[in-house]
C-alpha cells in the first residue's frame, strides 16, 4: 500500500461521534460512537499501525441509546463519557454517563482488520451524570491536565461541574451556574481551555459564545453575535492562551482573543454550507480542520495567528527571502 493511500474502516451504523483516546501514550487510538434507532449501539476502538499502514480495531456495545457525544479521560484511558438518548414514556431525553471498557482492551488490539469472529463485548457504567433537574445533555468535558476526577456537562441551560469520586464509580454535583435571559436558552456547544490551570471554558449558545471561570461559575467574556446563524462548536489553541476558534451555520470560521471579542481576529469563508467543527492540531497550531455539512474537510494553515513562526516545519536554509514570502503567501 502506497504511503499516501486512505485507510478506510467502515461502520456498521451511522455516526456522528468520535474523539482521539489522549490518556493512550502508546498506541494512535480513536474512538467512534454510533447511531442506531433499531439496534444496540457501539463504540468502535480504532487502533492505527503507522508502522504498516493498517487498523485494528474492537468493538464495544452500548445498549443504553444512540450517541451524540463522546469523550475520554484524560488520565485514564479505559474510562469515557458519552451523551446519548433515552427514550421514557414516549418522551426522548439526552442523558449522560461515565463508562469503563473491559482491561484487556485498554492495551489495544493485535487483531487483523477483517477479523470479525470475535465476541462484542459491553461497556462497564461506572456513573450517570444525573440530570433529571437540568434537562437534556449537550456534551461532556473532562478537565484537560487534571487527573480524570473534573468533568463539565451542558444540559440546555446549565453548566455543571461534577467531582468523579473513587474509582469514578459515583458522580457529586460540586457546582453550577445557569443562563439567565429571554426564550428557552440552550447550550449547543463547549470546550475547557488547557491555559489559565484549567479554570475557564467557552460555551455556545444560539449566536453567542461564553466565557466562564469555573473556579465561581461567573461569565468573564461574552462575544454577542459571533455568528449570524447558530455556533456549532469551538475550540482553543493548544499553545497560543486567549485563542479561540468557533464556527457556525453561517458558513464561516471565526478566531478570536478573548481579551478583546469586539472583533474576530481573522475569519475564514471557505465553505458554503454550515460548519459543524473546528479543531487545532496540537503539535502544530497554524493547521486548522474544519468538517461542513458541504461534504468538505478542509486543513487550513493559519500561520498569521499561530504560535510558531513560519518556517517551523522546514529548514530555512533551504528557503531564500523570495521563497519565503511567496510561501506566506500561499
Amino acid at each position: 500500500m502506497e504511503d499516501d493511500a486512505p485507510v478506510i474502516y467502515g461502520l456498521e451504523f451511522q455516526a456522528r461521534a468520535l474523539t482521539p483516546q489522549t490518556a493512550e501514550t502508546d498506541a494512535i487510538r480513536f474512538l467512534v460512537g454510533t447511531q442506531s434507532l433499531r439496534y444496540d449501539n457501539q463504540i468502535h476502538i480504532i487502533d492505527f499501525d503507522d508502522e504498516n499502514n493498517i487498523i485494528n480495531k474492537n468493538v464495544l456495545l452500548h445498549q443504553v441509546g444512540e450517541i451524540w457525544h463522546i469523550s475520554t479521560s484524560p488520565a485514564d484511558k479505559g474510562v469515557l463519557a458519552t451523551c446519548y438518548n433515552k427514550t421514557s414514556d414516549t418522551k426522548v431525553m439526552t442523558c449522560a454517563a461515565v463508562w469503563r471498557m473491559p482491561k484487556e482492551l485498554e492495551s489495544g488490539s493485535h487483531e487483523s482488520p477483517d477479523d470479525s469472529s470475535s465476541n462484542t463485548q459491553t461497556l462497564e457504567l461506572l456513573c450517570h451524570l444525573d440530570n433529571t433537574a437540568h434537562g437534556n445533555m449537550a456534551c461532556v468535558m473532562w478537565e484537560p491536565m487534571g487527573d480524570g476526577k473534573k468533568i463539565l456537562s451542558l444540559a440546555d441551560n446549565n453548566i455543571l461541574l461534577w467531582d468523579l469520586q473513587e474509582s469514578s464509580a459515583n458522580a457529586v454535583l460540586s457546582s453550577s451556574a445557569a443562563l439567565e435571559g429571554k426564550g428557552q436558552l440552550k447550550f449547543t456547544s463547549g470546550r475547557w481551555s488547557p491555559h489559565h490551570n484549567c479554570t475557564q471554558i467557552a460555551t455556545a449558545n444560539d449566536t453567542t459564545v461564553r466565557g466562564w471561570d469555573t473556579r465561581s461559575m461567573r461569565q468573564i467574556y461574552c462575544i454577542e453575535n459571533a455568528h449570524g446563524q447558530l455556533v456549532r462548536d469551538l475550540d482553543f489553541n493548544p499553545n497560543k492562551q486567549y485563542y479561540l476558534a468557533s464556527c457556525g451555520d453561517d458558513c464561516k470560521v471565526k478566531f478570536w482573543d478573548t481579551r478583546n471579542v469586539t472583533e474576530p481576529v481573522k475569519t475564514l469563508e471557505e465553505h458554503s454550507h454550515w460548519v459543524w467543527n473546528v479543531r487545532y492540531n496540537h503539535s502544530h497550531d497554524q493547521l486548522i480542520l474544519t468538517g461542513s455539512s458541504d461534504s468538505r474537510v478542509i486543513l487550513s494553515n493559519m500561520v498569521s495567528i499561530s504560535s510558531e513562526p513560519f518556517g517551523h516545519m522546514v529548514d530555512d536554509d533551504e528557503l531564500s527571502d523570495q521563497e519565503d514570502q511567496h510561501q506566506e503567501e500561499k
